[in-house]
């Protein structure tokens, strides 16, 4: 089946022209300069045409199994929402973020969930009840009870592209601040501030007892499934250095401009929210995406816990930066080489042909079709 986007904004790897894109057998056949429109084609009327959008940690499954607290919704109809409103969102390629690394022992502790998630988001694609390419990211809860156990319950086989290292142990990284940690913890169990000591003096305890093996395990583990690894919450130069020595390739969301710098000098991507960005800062007072994108420091969104905001994110990094290609890389080709993705990420012939087009509203943009390898999904 052979599709012509005509008439487009083309959005290349290295600026913008007005062209053609055809589409042929899954792949980009062909990329022609002009506004001319051929018989059969698709006129785009000018429309930004560019590559599907790569999504590397999303929380939003989540949203869809539990949509109301204590509320454990259908999983399959759960997958396929998901699924279908990251597509009309742009995006083609997502990374389901999965936790592994529970706390088994304590009556509000986490519960293990992602390997029986994992088998049934790879069931629903082997049925084809998927539109868009999906891939698993283990988010390894280092200080946890039971991450190595969980990790090994999977294989190579299970399509895992990323792990990452999250250490949420009170009084560090996202947690350094131990008031807005008070804030969140009681007010989303109720805690009482004896029940909330004892749980921060439990939590520091097991990530001390655990934390060395834990982050072998799982950086082990990525090797074995071949998978890039990430860190996460950096907020050090040291805790950079670490990341560096663990073969991070990487970043997400460090919480410092320090932390960021630090990787950008031992060249470990670094990703931040959507959701900061459109902000204008971070929910949890971490440092604003914006002002490290001032400073050439981000070189990859994540939707996080919003779909649309990685096309609104990468639209206005284009408009800060008055450059359209260099923003929409943040969530094209700057992910794809991130994660070994060498077959996507650009208009380019012969790679695969996930591509959107957009139609630019204000300051936003309304994707108006998604193809997944040539074929519309939306």
């Amino acid at each position: 089946m052979t599709t012509i986007l005509a008439n487009a904004t083309l959005v290349l790897p290295d600026g913008v022209m007005t062209g053609a894109l055809v589409l042929e057998n899954g792949v980009i056949a062909r990329i022609d300069a002009g506004a001319g429109v051929p018989p059969g084609a698709v006129d785009c009327a000018g429309d930004l045409v560019m590559p599907g959008l790569i999504e590397l940690h999303t929380d939003n499954l989540e949203r869809h199994i539990q949509p109301r607290p204590g509320v454990d919704w259908p999983h399959a109809p759960a997958i396929i929402a998901h699924d279908a409103e990251l597509a009309g969102v742009g995006i083609t390629t997502v990374f389901d973020a999965l936790r592994v690394g529970s706390l088994i022992s304590r009556g509000q502790g986490a519960r293990e969930y992602a390997r029986g998630m994992a088998d049934e988001i790879l069931a629903a694609r082997a049925a084809g009840m998927l539109r868009i390419s999906h891939r698993l990211h283990l988010r390894a809860e280092v200080c946890s009870e039971t991450l190595t156990q969980e990790l090994e319950r999977f294989s190579a086989e299970d399509r895992v592209g990323i792990v990452s290292l999250m250490d949420h142990t009170p009084g560090q990284r996202q947690f350094a601040d131990l008031a807005q940690y008070r804030r969140y913890l009681r007010g989303k169990y109720g805690l009482s501030e004896d029940e909330f000591m004892a749980h921060v003096d439990a939590q520091r305890a097991l990530g001390e007892r655990v934390r060395s093996a834990h982050e072998t395990a799982a950086v082990a583990a990525a090797h074995r499934f071949g998978a890039a690894l990430a860190s996460h919450d950096d907020t050090t130069e040291g805790h950079v250095a670490t990341s560096a020595a663990q073969g991070v390739a990487l970043a997400e969301f460090p919480t410092t401009h320090i932390a960021a710098s630090a990787c950008a000098a031992q060249g470990i991507a670094v990703m931040m929210g959507a959701p900061n960005l459109i902000r204008g800062g971070s929910h949890s007072g971490n440092v604003a995406a914006r002002d490290l994108a001032e400073t050439g420091l981000l070189d990859i969104l994540s939707s996080d816990y919003v779909p649309s905001a990685l096309l609104g994110g990468a639209l206005m990094l284009s408009d800060q930066w008055g450059d359209l290609a260099r923003g929409i890389a943040t969530v094209t080709q700057g992910p794809a080489r991130a994660v070994g993705l060498t077959d996507r990420g650009a208009l380019i012939e012969g790679l695969r042909a996930d591509v959107i087009r957009v139609r630019r509203f204000g300051a936003a943009g309304a994707v108006r079709g998604t193809w997944v390898a040539g074929t519309r999904v939306a």
